[in-house]
């Protein structure tokens, strides 16, 4: 079992900044391939970025390239999301994912661990 907390979530207006943390227990983090998902209302939970277990590999959606940089420290078990130019439509309830199947990443089938979610609003 993996349990996942998210926080750093919160109210920002448009062109500001987040950063969102992902802290792990249980099962060994450090061999977990990591993701963030994203859901707003009305929608479905969409990708939006992932790395490998040793965080050498990365993967963006289309949406926050250039705006959004995700990154882990194994040494405390923890995963960030850095988010910068933050627009309207990325408000969501951002949640952090743990995948042990080695599959793609970027689909949510692949993780099988999930914490409870961080709202992120931002203003126009």
């Amino acid at each position: 079992q993996v349990q996942l907390v998210e926080s750093g979530g919160g109210l920002v207006q448009a062109g500001g900044s987040l950063r969102l943390s992902c802290a792990a227990s249980g099962r060994t983090f450090s061999t977990a391939a990591m993701g963030w998902f994203r859901q707003a209302p009305g929608k479905e939970r969409e990708f939006v970025t992932a790395i490998s277990w040793r965080g050498g590999r990365s993967y963006y959606a289309d949406s926050v390239k250039g705006r959004f940089t995700i990154s882990r420290d194994n040494a405390k078990n923890t995963m960030y999301l850095q988010m910068n130019d933050l627009k309207p439509e990325d408000t969501a309830v951002y949640y952090c994912a743990a995948s042990y199947t080695g599959g793609q990443l970027t689909r949510s089938r692949e993780y099988a661990y999930w914490g409870q979610g961080t709202q992120v609003t931002v203003s126009s």
